[in-house]
């Protein structure tokens, strides 16, 4: 038999990358005597101590420390624990069904909407309490995780869901971390709980197809993704060929997919929630599934990340799925343009010149800001062919917005403050925000003032996400217009990612948000 102590530290080690928790072993004869074939785990949640007054627990976590004879809350008091939103504690070897529960900290009592932050604490502590839990149960290795709703089962989910993901599909199967089936645990919303793993499952999707490399996830692959993950779900998807492309002119979209050896292809996804003649929303999302920068070849340092330079397509298909799963009563229509920007003999080249389909000249300065190129002919045939109400661009378009807000938010540019607002009020309760950002004249001279041709895909200073935005604008002459670019949010998040999501990895932001905003549209339409 081991002692005391050789147990506690086997059980502090199985917690070797979750610094959050601390571990208690609770009997160890049970720790080390019995092996369940599917551990499960459960999460359960404790509010913040409110000054001198004892710490005050979620009313399933009652239910279950009276299942345990009342020794979780006694554990709890004696190793002080305050709370803290995603602080906690871990036990193993108590009596019951579950081989280990997780007490997680979700902040105060109450806790609601904080104007200056512009979020709704109370659900993202929610969020951050349900993630770490089963994160930290996922890495004792539990086959099954059952998560308290605590007060917003929906917020629960999405935590839970998003903390367990990762992207492992290129290694070994003996050398990946298993993804545990989530339950919700006890009392409260099941409906809400189903929404939120359907929005989180959504995201994980867009995660999936970002952080896929380069060379499995080409313009075809992507593609057939799309079909695999839309069709089933009722959503009618397209697939136009480069012969299609080429006799539809769409041709700043060729300009940037000639240099490579992988055929563009342009994806026409439809989700018709309502009646088919009712005009819907059109999003268009970029999809350059490799930015290497063309012939103004990117640094090689960090180059690997732009295989997310098509997060803006992954996010619309994720959105659409997620608008099936939750059957909302709309119709939305995604235009997404594939391709690659490679460096060749054939590539784009600094100062060439492509007519647009409205007539106008737009000269390429920069061959690196190649998505406003790719994106332009794709966005003005979308608008003449379908008609849609309004119309969404979503894409990591240029550095600028991360320059400005890191991680923290979404660039938001938007010719109607009615969408600016609904943008606003979706990034408050999903917890993934929105910043919106100015869409002056000032920037629109910038890019059209060039003496031989009408508009630049540049323009100059260092202003370059208001600039692309400015050139998008001037594609969409009459018609409610929003553009998100997810730059700093939707790729790679280095500097303090969100507690759920993982660092140095795709984050499919801003998935949820971009979902909310759909279902409010969908309200209000209703």
């Amino acid at each position: 038999m081991s002692s005391y102590r050789d147990v506690v530290k086997a059980a502090r080690s199985l917690l070797t990358y979750e610094r959050k928790f601390h571990v208690v072993v609770a009997n160890s004869v049970r720790a080390f005597s019995s092996k369940c074939e599917k551990p499960k785990g459960v999460v359960v949640g404790a509010y913040q101590k409110d000054g001198d007054k004892p710490i005050r627990s979620s009313e399933n976590a009652v239910l279950l420390d009276d299942a345990v004879g009342g020794r979780i809350m006694s554990l709890i008091r004696e190793r002080g624990m305050d709370g803290r939103p995603g602080k906690g504690l871990l036990f193993n070897g108590l009596e019951g069904e579950f081989s280990c529960v997780a007490v997680v900290g979700m902040g105060p009592a109450g806790a609601g909407y904080n104007e200056l932050e512009e979020l709704d604490e109370g659900m993202e502590n929610t969020r951050i309490a349900a993630g770490t839990g089963a994160r930290a149960l996922q890495l004792q290795r539990m086959a099954e995780v059952h998560v308290d709703g605590m007060d917003f089962p929906e917020q629960a989910a999405e935590g839970a869901a998003l903390a367990v993901w990762r992207y492992n599909a290129n290694k070994r199967k003996k050398n990946r971390l298993a993804t545990p089936k989530l339950h919700m645990y006890g009392k409260g919303d099941h409906d809400a709980w189903v929404r939120g793993l359907f929005k989180a499952e959504s995201q994980n999707l867009a995660r999936r197809l970002s952080d896929t490399p380069a060379n499995q996830m080409t313009p075809s692959i992507f593609a057939q993704a799309a079909v695999d993950a839309l069709c089933p779900c009722g959503v009618a998807v397209e697939v136009r060929s480069m012969d299609w492309i080429e006799d539809m002119s769409l041709n700043s979209f060729l300009m940037i997919a000639k240099g490579s050896c992988e055929p563009p292809l342009l994806l026409e996804c439809t989700y018709c929630g309502t009646a088919p003649e009712e005009k819907g929303i059109l999003m268009l999302g970029q999809g350059l599934t490799f930015h290497s920068g063309g012939l103004c070849l990117k640094k090689k340092t960090g180059m690997d990340k732009y295989r997310g330079a098509m997060s803006g397509a992954a996010v619309c298909v994720g959105v659409l799925r997620a608008a099936a799963a939750l059957s909302l009563p709309m119709n939305i229509t995604a235009v997404i343009p594939l391709c690659e920007h490679m460096p060749s003999g054939m590539a784009v080249k600094c100062g060439d010149v492509v007519t647009l389909l409205n007539g106008v000249t737009l000269g390429i300065k920069n061959v690196d800001k190649a998505a406003v190129v790719m994106m332009a002919d794709p966005l003005l045939y979308a608008q003449a062919n379908f008609k849609p109400k309004m119309i969404l661009t979503v894409g990591s378009v240029a550095r600028g917005v991360s320059y400005g807000l890191g991680g923290s938010a979404t660039g938001l540019w938007s010719n109607s403050a009615f969408l600016a607002k609904q943008f606003r009020k979706a990034g408050s309760i999903t917890g993934d925000r929105i910043w919106r950002m100015p869409l002056f004249r000032y920037f629109r001279e910038i890019i059209t003032d060039n003496s031989t041709y009408d508009m630049s895909n540049c323009g100059r200073g260092p202003a370059s996400s208001c600039l692309a935005a400015a050139v998008m604008h001037s594609l969409v002459p009459c018609l409610d217009w929003a553009h998100l670019d997810i730059r700093g949010t939707g790729m790679t998040t280095q500097v303090n990612p969100l507690p759920y999501l993982l660092k140095d990895c795709m984050t499919g932001r801003p998935t949820r948000t971009v979902i909310q905003f759909m279902y409010q549209m969908a309200c209000s339409q209703s």
